[in-house]
């Protein structure tokens, strides 16, 4: 059978768990992260006969801020609806979601992927729901663990049109998600206790043809780079089935990290089959324009608004990125500030320092878990005396680097830790002209090629005075200081 060109159309499902302190409907802890199994639970999560849920009104006011954050429509009536189906870790047997009038409707976000092109990613809707429990498999033993932990908590789940047309694209989608989700302050978007879960639609059609081809679903990857992975591997897998005759199964299936492939688990059920209805014991939410616009002025800077402050500060679009991976630093250092502040001429050198030399030195992969550096966001006063020292020369924009990357891990006053280091340059005009006089002595030649015009030798004395001073002349006035003695001024 002859090879075709194929069209990729992927989709994605993305669940954010909201930073509550309790749970969706009863007052349980919402933090399972650190508890023993099945002791953050009551009757009401459970699913006990005679229990009645009570809506949590911190997740809705957390999901319009998400709304508002992902350029979507927000809801002025929502409702909750049962969604019927049996899984060991769903207590009730049903999951109280909402199918017709979700909170959030349209929207559509910008992204940027590796190649720096952009591309728009439509959104369907996005919804509240409690989520399931959690089931655990020992290795080796043939049955399965339920922890019902986990059971309840508030999830908003994001759906995307199938706008995404490469596993890079799927992967630059996800990690915009993740930072408007955690710019926004709605979700600690801890990716490793799955604050945040991506369910991947993948499918293929033959290029020029109109019909969206059978999906698979992936379900449940917690990385960028499992979302990536998983997309190449469905493509490949689906497009070499239909290559050979085959006809692609819609289904669910999940993602074996180690080998780099997904598994079927079951066939992928549609929305007839979870029988949905009203949920009987909440009532329709009727969301007003003063109560919208109350918890819309509560929220943080979009992160498009801290996008902007940073590129008028001149900073690359790299720097940018690097940065924001690091939301305290941001806040501390380039939105918690007046105008007065943010116009400083410091504060584009003080971001390149923290994307090349803070950020570095972390030595982390960007979303997969956030650990910052607390000496730079709670002394931000000490990296712009950094950035005076060097605009007054009492240290070169190299030692300003060596001193930052010290500094990170050994806090002290910063001028006693470059006296520490021998790094304050000497810009005293006395004492550098006398070092200045003894070097060019000690070279007549290099002299008469600086008089003679030559400027490679003016470099070669500059070298010789670094030296002779153990590294501490300024350099900018040693040359200037050069070029006056020998008539180049």
């Amino acid at each position: 059978m002859a090879r075709h060109d194929w069209q990729v159309d992927i989709g994605i499902e993305c669940h954010v768990q909201l930073k509550t302190a309790s749970k969706l409907f009863c007052g349980c802890s919402n933090d399972a992260r650190l508890a023993e199994p099945n002791t953050l639970v009551c009757p009401v999560c459970l699913g006990l006969p005679g229990t009645l849920p009570v809506l949590n009104r911190r997740a809705v006011e957390l999901a319009i801020i998400a709304g508002q954050a992902l350029n979507a429509e927000i809801a002025t009536e929502t409702k909750f609806d049962r969604k019927n189906y049996f899984y060991p870790d769903l207590p009730k047997g049903y999951q109280i979601t909402q199918f017709d009038q979700p909170i959030i409707g349209r929207g559509e976000i910008e992204v940027s992927d590796s190649d720096r092109s952009s591309f728009t990613v439509g959104l369907t809707r996005a919804h509240l729901e409690e989520d399931a429990g959690k089931l655990a498999h020992p290795e080796g033993a043939d049955y399965s663990l339920v922890d019902l932990n986990r059971a309840g908590t508030p999830l908003l789940e994001i759906v995307s049109e199938p706008d995404i047309h490469s596993p890079a694209q799927a992967k630059a989608y996800a990690q915009e998600l993740y930072l408007r989700m955690l710019y926004a302050g709605v979700s600690d978007v801890d990716l490793y206790h799955g604050n945040m879960r991506f369910d991947v639609n993948v499918s293929v059609r033959k290029t020029g043809t109109t019909t969206l081809g059978t999906r698979s679903e992936t379900k449940n990857l917690n990385s960028f780079r499992s979302i990536e992975r998983a997309c190449e591997y469905e493509i490949k897998r689906q497009t070499e089935l239909l290559e050979q005759g085959g006809s692609v199964v819609q289904e669910t299936r999940g993602f074996d990290e180690t080998s780099g492939t997904t598994i079927s688990q079951r066939s992928k059920e549609e929305a007839m089959d979870y029988r949905y209805f009203p949920e009987p014991d909440l009532p329709p939410l009727v969301i007003t324009p003063v109560m919208k616009q109350e918890i819309i002025d509560t929220a943080p800077p979009l992160l498009g608004t801290i996008r902007q402050q940073l590129a008028k500060l001149g900073v690359s679009a790299s720097v940018v990125n690097g940065l924001l991976n690091y939301p305290t630093l941001v806040t501390k250092l380039f939105v918690e500030r007046d105008e007065a502040q943010a116009a400083s001429e410091h504060l584009a050198r003080i971001a390149n320092w923290l994307a090349n030399v803070v950020i570095a030195e972390l030595g982390e992969q960007p979303g997969e878990f956030i650990a910052e550096p607390t000496n730079y966001f709670m002394y931000p006063g000490e990296l712009t005396k950094l950035s005076e020292m060097v605009e007054s020369g009492q240290i070169s924009s190299t030692g300003a680097r060596r001193l930052l990357a010290d500094y990170y891990t050994d806090f002290k006053d910063l001028t006693q830790k470059a006296e520490e280091l021998g790094l304050l340059q000497v810009s005293d005009s006395a004492e550098l002209e006398k070092i200045v006089d003894a070097v060019i002595a000690d070279n007549p030649q290099a002299a008469a090629d600086v008089e003679s015009g030559e400027e490679k030798a003016i470099g070669f004395l500059v070298g010789q005075i670094m030296q002779a001073s153990r590294g501490q002349a300024n350099p900018q006035k040693v040359q200037q200081i050069i070029r006056e003695r020998l008539g180049r001024a």
